[in-house]
């Protein structure tokens, strides 16, 4: 691995910790103003100085993020359907070059494969090209292992998933967290693994299924609406990183987060 991949990937997973905090905000690409991303400025600035990378399309860097920030982008390259065509979803192309991903100096590409969809032929030999493209300019790939609608979240196929996108040469693996037996996802996939936050649910749950994703060997999450559609955004992401880089219990983190929501509500 070339220097400047390593220093790129170094800055996505914190070499102190081995682990990362990814903030995914990259729903508008398909599901378009997403609740709690109207504003797309206004909820995320608060929140990069707990972000160890962002995730997001070039138009919302584009438009949204001010190029002072210091903070490293994970660029979505990977779109061409909206949440309307439920027959399509995720069957998708790319939608950004790696090019355009050099001229906004990503640290990150992230694409979404679809593994035992009918067009999951689609999705992989264009993610392969995506990796071909992007290891030319030392720029690492995430995989995004989307799942289909009839599809059954559980570890078989979480295996599968995630060692293929490993095998076709990405460098971090994306993937939902299974109660059952994810320990095996992590350990037969050769590159680090995240999970991905999913629809959002009660703070204290999503604190727990971070909690058992570092304890069954993944580095880190990439959360998005758990963290801006959360009753306190700033605080459920420090309550996250607590888990993820410090280690806490799931009740230390709750109540980390019980304690900054009541901060920020004193102070608005």
């Amino acid at each position: 691995m070339d220097w400047g991949m390593k220093n790129r990937l170094s800055r996505i997973i914190r070499p102190a910790s081995g682990k990362t905090v990814m903030l995914a905000v990259d729903h508008g690409y398909f599901m378009g103003p997403t609740s709690g991303l109207e504003k797309l400025d206004e909820m995320v600035n608060p929140l990069l100085p707990y972000a160890d990378t962002l995730m997001l399309t070039r138009g919302a860097l584009r438009y949204y993020i001010s190029p002072e920030v210091d903070v490293p982008i994970t660029l979505r390259v990977s779109g061409g359907t909206s949440i309307l065509n439920e027959e399509e979803l995720l069957h998708e192309g790319v939608t950004c070059s790696v090019e355009d991903a050099v001229r906004l100096n990503v640290s990150c590409v992230a694409f979404s494969i679809l593994v035992g969809a009918p067009y999951e032929r689609d999705t992989i030999l264009a993610f392969a090209e995506v990796i071909d493209e992007a290891r030319a300019y030392g720029i690492p790939t995430l995989c995004v292992t989307a799942v289909g609608r009839d599809m059954v979240r559980d570890a078989r196929y979480m295996r599968l998933a995630s060692r293929l996108g490993a095998e076709l040469g990405a460098d971090i693996i994306k993937t939902y967290y299974v109660e059952d037996g994810f320990e095996t996802v992590t350990e037969s996939c050769p590159v680090p693994v995240v999970i991905a936050g999913g629809k959002k649910i009660p703070e204290k749950e999503a604190l727990q299924m971070a909690h058992n994703a570092i304890a069954a060997g993944a580095v880190g999450v990439d959360m998005g609406r758990n963290i801006f559609q959360s009753e306190s955004p700033v605080a459920m992401i420090q309550a996250v990183r607590s888990v993820v880089h410090e280690g806490a219990s799931v009740d230390e983190a709750f109540d980390l987060y019980q304690s900054l929501k009541g901060e920020v509500k004193t102070t608005t």
